[in-house]
């Protein structure tokens, strides 16, 4: 684990950080966006604040830890809903399913939760959604 350095020690790993960043940024970011480009021209929450490429410790300095990010389990559950996340529990699998009969998608859905589906994504009105 780390541990906690003098002020002094902290802006001088923070100046090579953002040194670092500078050259991330030009000399590998922007070089891989020339050749390949970007699916979209701007990446953004539903709030439309922008989503950045990269987030450093650069990023937190106005950040109050408890509040803004607290800890996994923890509202506003940033770092996840669970307090031991995927230590205890792998990702939720889901397949989207529904079709026939009330009885034929029961059925269906009993033999994936048999097959090891840990999650269902019912589609309750398909007919509509195709």
């Amino acid at each position: 684990m780390g541990e906690y350095k003098n002020d002094k020690q902290n802006q001088n790993k923070l100046s090579d950080l953002k040194k670092a960043e500078k050259n991330w940024k030009e000399n590998k970011y922007q070089k891989t966006v020339d050749r390949f480009g970007l699916r979209k021209d701007k990446f953004s929450f539903d709030s439309d604040k922008e989503v950045k490429a990269l987030y450093t410790p650069l990023d937190l300095k106005n950040i109050d830890y408890q509040k803004d990010i607290s800890f996994p389990g923890e509202f506003p559950y940033t770092r996840g809903v669970y307090p031991t996340m995927y230590r205890s529990r792998l990702w939720t699998m889901r397949q989207y399913s529904g079709y026939g009969t009330a009885e034929e998608t029961n059925q269906r859905f009993k033999y994936l939760l048999d097959q090891g589906q840990t999650g269902l994504s019912v589609a309750f009105d398909l007919p509509t959604q195709i």
